[in-house]
């Protein structure tokens, strides 16, 4: 039991010290002023609808003028007409209305930036709940809590320090150490099987961060591989890492996989001993290893095809592009995109070997030290 407490105090260290980090990073940022705002609306009436040609697709597409109403901000009650060329509305329909004012106020416009859909983001989030209380019960409940916790440290604590200037390589760590340490006590308890795969997640992050970081490097990319990038380069005055940004990314991108692959080994290492004891630590590890396998091959495959649905707009691109295949998979926009496959791929092999090696040696102690009190003899390995 002495192994168990020690690594209790090297957990609580741990979570000290990313605590420390995490409010060291945690500052307000100074956000720079917009010049655009957004404020709920609802249409009165379709004034005017028409056709026109696109000039992009040379496609004919529906413009309308409409009248609103202000639901909400500083406008409030206020009634404007304006086009839109955006989302096709009715009347009576709700929507977010984009306000833009130009910097020296002398232009404005507005114009249909969303259609309102909160109501059934709701209702799905309410099915979700209901069907993770009724069959996940206790263990459900303790998941969404440690969701819910790793979310206030990424908007909270994440977002923040990186749109502060912070090192976002630096804080990217601590934060994915936080998730890993705070959620898997949440769900799974405080047992040595839950801190082994503790342990193991969190080499497993340290490692491939360190790969993730030689990657980016040597493969000369620069962070600006979408608009999004570009645009928060220019409204923060060039103050946030565009590369640590992208290996923020790709690190908590990393996280959800994770922990179900290392869990998973802590707990089929406790079942093996459980099951013969008088196991030695090679036995099962060789063990262990033929699990984590089988587990490798269908989370590998399933974190390339969640990326892959994520890009299925640039997928496409190849089919409409005239240059060479090579050449769309040397730009930024695809290199980036296979690194992070490749990067979250790595990190989940690596996360079998590691747990498995971390568990079968601390779990074997506990073992060996549970069965000498009930057996007045010693079992030598």
């Amino acid at each position: 039991m002495d192994t168990y407490i020690r690594i209790k105090k090297y957990i609580l260290i741990l979570v000290a010290f990313c605590l420390g980090l995490s409010f060291a990073f945690a500052e307000t940022p100074n956000l720079k002023a917009d010049t655009q705002t957004f404020s709920k609306a609802k249409v009165i009436k379709i004034i005017s609808e028409k056709k026109t040609e696109d000039i992009a697709s040379g496609k004919e597409v529906p413009v309308q003028e409409i009248e609103v109403e202000i639901l909400d901000g500083e406008k409030t009650g206020r009634i404007i007409s304006f086009t839109n060329d955006y989302q096709q509305l009715k009347a009576g329909e709700e929507f977010y209305a984009r306000h833009y004012v130009s910097g020296d106020g002398d232009y404005e416009s507005w114009s249909v930036s969303d259609k309102y859909r909160l109501d059934s983001l709701l209702y799905l989030s309410l099915v979700f709940v209901f069907l993770l209380f009724t069959f996940g019960g206790i263990q459900g409940v303790r998941g969404l809590a440690s969701l819910i916790g790793s979310l206030v440290l990424i908007f909270y604590v994440l977002v923040p320090g990186i749109y502060a200037g912070y090192n976002a390589i630096f804080i990217s760590i601590a934060v994915s150490a936080l998730i890993i340490i705070l959620g898997s006590y949440i769900t799974h308890g405080f047992n040595l099987t839950t801190s082994c795969a503790v342990l193991g997640m969190i080499s497993t992050v340290l490692l491939t961060g360190i790969g993730a970081y030689y990657s980016v490097e040597l493969s000369g990319l620069s962070g600006f591989s979408s608009e999004e990038n570009t645009y928060l380069h220019y409204d923060t005055a060039g103050k946030i890492d565009m590369l640590g940004l992208l290996f923020g990314g790709i690190m908590i991108g990393l996280l959800g996989v994770l922990y179900d692959m290392a869990i998973g080994q802590a707990v089929s290492i406790e079942e093996l001993y459980r099951a013969n004891k008088n196991q030695t630590v090679g036995e099962v590890y060789k063990r262990g290893l033929r699990i984590g396998r089988e587990h490798i091959g269908a989370l590998v495959n399933t974190l390339a095809i969640a990326y892959v649905g994520a890009s299925l707009p640039l997928i496409l691109l190849i089919q409409s592009s005239t240059v060479g295949l090579l050449f769309i998979l040397n730009s930024e926009i695809f290199a980036t995109e296979i690194i992070r496959i490749l990067i979250g791929s790595i990190g989940l092999v690596l996360a079998v070997p590691i747990t498995t090696l971390i568990a079968s040696y601390l779990l074997h102690d506990r073992v060996s030290a549970s069965s000498s009190h009930g057996h007045t003899h010693s079992h030598h390995h």
